[in-house]
């Protein structure tokens, strides 16, 4: 709940989560993930920046955790969602939940994809 200056509830907000802990490693994912930029590196870059009289820009993707593609990630439906005709199914996730493991390796796969498309290079 969030609650406004008087207190008072202002609105609900409620966060999809994937139950990642029955996940085994080496059966339904092989390797963990955190994109994580080393302070040295940052400050490489930008020193290099000034140099050399390049524009910086620094951005913010929002929600970009979920903003990547899955491959082949199944969850059981979820309570109250139930099929009367398929007791039995499940969901297949197609963008990444918090909670999955293979979650936070998506987003940076899709950035790099798209970066090589436009002609980036790694170095």
């Amino acid at each position: 709940m969030k609650h406004n200056a008087e207190g008072t509830v202002d609105w609900y907000k409620a966060q999809f989560v994937a139950k990642g802990y029955p996940l085994t490693h080496g059966v339904n994912y092989e390797e963990t993930f955190a994109l994580v930029a080393k302070m040295t590196t940052i400050r490489t870059v930008i020193t290099l920046a000034i140099v050399k009289g390049y524009h910086l820009h620094q951005m913010d993707i929002t929600n970009a955790f979920l903003r990547g593609e899955l491959e082949e990630v199944y969850m059981v439906q979820p309570p109250g969602f139930k099929s009367s005709t398929y007791p039995q199914a499940v969901c297949q996730l197609k963008k990444p939940l918090y909670g999955v493991k293979k979650a936070p390796k998506a987003w940076p796969s899709k950035l790099t994809q798209y970066l090589h498309k436009i002609s980036f290079k790694m170095s």
